[in-house]
């Protein structure tokens, strides 16, 4: 490979967007802020890179792996390029909201992580989503999934799978297990990976029956709804189980009065976020597709590194993952007006004038007619009197 072959690599996992691409995107990003902005939420833009101790504070914890650290030749601190947006809006919400009052923000924009989250995302992802602070019930957690399923509508996103989790669940069996700190920590792992054989030998050393076969469960299956009803039942005992799967139940049954197109299933063993996470988590698949399309869930105490408690829900995604649902290339792009090279101040008026509502390309000298005919379905022609007139270019 020539040295200046190696100069077109670009570092794995890092790409570029052409113009069909691009323009493709482009649309996307203005549908969902479109979207976002129609159900009241207002858009930030959070800063590329911050100091390391406030982008890694609060839900920020888990991403410390995952930031690029560069040293501020002002400041001498340490800063970080954004791996994730949602810690970022929510330091922007303990700053500019009112004490007691909802607060609804949304963002877009490229974060950098040093390694790829999945293999749809690469290590660039066009990160958008939204988040609603200060509203503690199941009400915020139902808008945000409904907002989550609209922007993915909005997205052509032709079908979709809505998968619920419950932190509480997973953690209340971990507390139920009475294993040592070292042996849940194992079992947790297990979990994460959906190792069935891995979890069984775990659950061998569970002193109770009940509860080694609910450990035993959590990586076999997702669950449908007359599953939860039944661990309801069995769990009838315990506030906290009963309390979690009481809103699994919930929120399924709103969700699917409000889309019934969509397929709702439950997955008990998903641990994303588990750390941050502090009750619902849910995100949304495709069929043919093995990673998420679009994830979120309630991380309230959200503010309090800021100086406040704050209920917290959101959800993200990341618009390169909905790339391949997006039609070509827009309107104006595919019926754009060629304009000939001219110094007559007529037409430089009526192409102005129609750059008002259309796209009109003015021909460089030595031009190919057939590259611009691929994008010009109209030229500006001369008539005998002198003005300026658009007709077919065929």
């Amino acid at each position: 490979m020539t040295k200046q072959s190696t100069l077109w690599l670009l570092p794995d996992g890092v790409e570029e967007l052409l113009p069909a691409e691009a323009q493709r995107i482009e649309n996307l990003r203005r549908k969902l802020i479109s979207t976002y902005q129609h159900w009241g939420y207002q858009l930030v833009f959070p800063p590329l890179v911050e100091f390391l101790d406030a982008l890694l504070t609060g839900v920020g914890q888990d991403l410390d792996l995952q930031t690029f650290k560069l040293t501020d030749q002002i400041s001498g601190r340490m800063m970080g390029v954004r791996p994730d947006m949602t810690p970022q809006v929510a330091r922007i919400d303990s700053r500019m909201h009112e004490s007691g009052q909802s607060n609804r923000l949304c963002y877009i924009g490229s974060v950098l992580r040093t390694r790829a989250k999945n293999q749809l995302s690469g290590r660039t992802p066009l990160q958008s989503g939204c988040e609603l602070f200060g509203v503690p019930g199941l009400e915020a957690d139902i808008e945000i999934i409904s907002l989550m399923l609209e922007a993915l509508r909005a997205a052509e996103v032709p079908s979709l799978h809505l998968d619920l989790a419950h932190v509480g669940i997973a953690r209340r069996l971990l507390e139920l297990s009475g294993l040592e700190p070292a042996e849940a920590g194992r079992l947790f792992s297990a979990w994460q990976r959906k190792s069935v054989p891995e979890v069984d030998a775990i659950a061998a050393h569970i002193a109770s029956v009940e509860i080694a076969e609910l450990v035993r469960m959590l990586p076999r299956k997702i669950l449908a709804l007359e599953d939860i009803r039944s661990l309801r039942a069995a769990f009838h005992g315990d506030s906290g189980i009963v309390a979690a799967l009481e809103t699994l139940e919930r929120v399924c049954s709103l969700i699917a009065a409000r889309y019934p197109d969509v397929d709702i299933g439950f997955d008990l063993c998903e641990m994303r976020g588990y750390h941050y996470h502090t009750g619902l988590f849910f995100a949304v698949y495709t069929p043919g597709q093995g990673q998420a399309l679009a994830e979120g869930g309630r991380y309230d105490g959200v503010g309090a590194s800021f100086g406040e408690h704050r209920a917290a829900t959101g959800f993200s995604l990341d618009l390169r993952a909905l790339l391949g649902f997006q039609s070509g290339l827009s309107l104006e792009n595919r019926d754009a007006i060629m304009a000939p090279q001219s110094d007559d101040p007529a037409l430089w008026q009526e192409i102005q004038k129609a750059r008002m509502t259309e796209t009109v390309i003015v021909a460089m000298p030595g031009e190919a007619e057939y590259a611009l005919k691929e994008r010009c379905q109209r030229r500006f022609v001369q008539a005998e009197d002198g003005r300026w007139l658009v007709e077919s270019w065929v």
